[in-house]
């Protein structure tokens, strides 16, 4: 009796429980095959028509033939290539069939190989069981994962292959469908071809054979392809590389849903933070240390959609100078959050993430040297940033400007960080010094989601966007200011963002004087400010991160004597009243403007 051999899965064992049945071999009738009784794989039960009984007989049995072929048994090497990112392939394919590997692939993967004129079985020929539901379904099939996950010390799993006819593969290299760069592209897409991007049958392959790593070496990355051949040319005694690959494939796979989970909380529409989630960091330098030599660092960029094309520290390409440290990225993350935040052209000067000194000019030379200004002291051995293009004349001084403390002291910067040089303004600032690192960056997407680490969890927060325009600086006393005394005290809102609670800043003519900040009282950090600034308090405006809790012989009232023109705080303290009757006092503008800027 002929039978038409192929796999089926198990669940369809009720539709095919008789043992054998007649075939007629005659035009136009249904055909019938049986279960063979000799081999526990289920056989395909059709009904066909057939225009002659030679061609029926001759189509079987090219497909029992090719499916006997197909049918590598254990002992014999086999390598599975199944690749979206087809770099490299044929070093790959080429170096596996040299050392002896008989090739099993997919169609697109499969057509790329024999491109390369290297031989490959397709899967379809291994299964005896075709691509289908839109290649959907293509190698989640027995006769592939029996094949990764089997275990070849023990015997009964090596029984089994051989009783099913499943041969093993020694090798696995998979990599997923494009998910994350398809819906972070700039061009959109729809949720249901969002949906179709979602692979499943690469991630099944990809973690059986990391789970059964001792006897499967699992590949995700072409970067591993030479050292995986060079392996296999081994004893292959290394269980530390097969570990290696194999906690690689499963990160490859966590990243990888990581980005759909993100992508589907995003499309419930949902605006609130998800009951949990996965943030994918990738190693993007290991540091010399972290904040202090005697501990370890590495600084690791954020893979989230959310920040595909987000600006910021982490994406910034360094041009020229030392290494990157830890406290680097602190503190130049903090210089190019603060200048981003202004529209003219400003200088940001940072130390110890602090900005001590900020100036915005139309000239941004001015800009710089007024920010040098604000404090000599703290600016030398800073971070320099900029919002506008470093071009020739701006890098010249950048390179040759003295310090302000005694004329003669060209001014020192481990980073200088702008959004563009010039050609020339870069081979400038490259000549001042052979340490100075010099970053381009973006600037940050609003929107994002911030990040904290404390003891056994992590605090979340959006980030803090708000600017002065979207807010209402409200006149609570007697005292107008004036119009210029406005803009002064937007300008020193916007500075007191980003200093360390309490702060507090004077500023004037779009130029920080002076601020006081990390102080455990306010009344601490107002004096520091008030000092910093000198004489050139009188009339500026001052910013306060929080409310003040008492007015009289404290803060504010230390304000007013100074002679600043106008304060701006939050507001919102039982003790309102005492600071609007002493701002009345002194002739001083008091606004609230209801938003609270605490930064720790």
């Amino acid at each position: 009796m002929l039978g038409f051999a192929t796999t089926l899965n198990s669940a369809n064992l009720a539709c095919y429980s008789c043992t054998s049945s007649a075939i007629q071999l005659c035009n136009s009738q249904k055909y019938n095959f049986y279960l063979s009784s000799q081999t526990p794989s289920f056989l395909f039960c059709i009904s066909t028509v057939c225009r002659g009984n030679a061609s029926l007989v001759k189509a079987m049995a090219q497909v029992e033939s090719t499916t006997k072929s197909s049918s590598s048994r254990t002992g014999e090497k086999q390598a599975l290539i199944s690749l979206s990112d087809k770099r490299d392939l044929a070093l790959l394919g080429n170096g596996l069939q040299g050392l002896g590997f008989t090739l099993v692939s997919t169609g697109g993967t499969a057509s790329a190989l024999e491109a390369a004129g290297v031989s490959v079985t397709k899967v379809e020929q291994l299964t005896g069981f075709p691509e289908m539901l839109d290649g959907r379904v293509k190698t989640l099939h027995p006769k592939i994962h029996g094949g990764i996950l089997a275990r070849r010390d023990l015997k009964h799993h090596v029984d089994a292959l051989n009783e099913h006819e499943i041969g093993t593969f020694d090798v696995v290299v998979v990599n997923l469908y494009p998910f994350y760069d398809k819906v972070s592209s700039t061009s959109g897409i729809s949720f249901e071809d969002g949906v179709e991007n979602i692979d499943i049958g690469g991630p099944a392959m990809i973690r059986a054979a990391a789970k059964n790593h001792k006897d499967v070496l699992i590949v995700v990355d072409p970067e591993d392809y030479s050292a995986l051949l060079e392996y296999l040319k081994g004893d292959q005694n290394d269980d530390m590389f097969r570990r290696k690959l194999a906690w690689k494939a499963f990160e490859h796979v966590a990243s990888y849903d990581s980005a759909v989970s993100e992508w589907l909380w995003k499309q419930t529409g949902r605006d609130e933070f998800p009951p949990s989630f996965t943030v994918p960091l990738s190693l993007k330098s290991s540091l010399r240390y972290g904040e202090n030599p005697h501990q370890k660092a590495a600084f690791y960029v954020d893979k989230s959609l959310s920040e595909v094309q987000a600006g910021g520290i982490a994406t910034a390409i360094q041009h020229h100078g030392k290494e990157m440290s830890y406290n680097n990225y602190l503190d130049a993350d903090a210089a190019w959050n603060c200048v981003s935040e202004f529209e003219n052209p400003t200088c940001v000067i940072v130390k110890h993430t602090n900005p001590c000194g900020v100036a915005s000019r139309q000239n941004i030379l001015e800009a710089y040297r007024l920010a040098v200004k604000a404090d000599p002291v703290s600016a030398f051995g800073g971070i320099v940033a900029f919002n506008v293009e470093v071009d020739e004349d701006l890098a010249k001084d950048i390179r040759e400007f003295r310090s302000p403390v005694d004329g003669e002291t060209r001014m020192f910067y481990e980073i200088v960080v702008a959004p563009k040089y010039s050609q020339r303004g870069l081979e400038i600032l490259r000549g001042k010094s052979k340490t100075l690192r010099i970053l381009e960056a973006s600037k940050n997407k609003k929107g994002k989601v911030s990040l904290r680490q404390v003891g056994g969890g992590w605090l979340v927060q959006d980030s803090d966007d708000l600017t002065p325009q979207d807010i209402q600086f409200k006149v609570v006393n007697e005292i107008t200011p004036q119009e210029n005394e406005l803009r002064d005290a937007e300008f020193a809102w916007l500075c007191v963002k980003h200093v360390k609670s309490n702060a507090i800043v004077i500023a004037k003519d779009n130029c920080m004087l002076g601020m006081g900040s990390g102080q455990p009282n306010r009344v601490e950090s107002l004096r520091i400010a008030m000092r910093k600034a000198g004489d050139e308090v009188k009339g500026a405006a001052l910013a306060s991160d929080a409310f003040f809790p008492f007015a009289w012989n404290d803060a504010v009232e230390e304000a007013c004597k100074s002679g600043v023109g106008v304060i701006a705080e939050p507001g919102g303290s039982i003790r309102d009243n005492d600071a609007i009757d002493c701002c009345n006092k002194y002739g001083v503008s008091l606004l609230f403007t209801n938003v609270r800027h605490f930064r720790h």
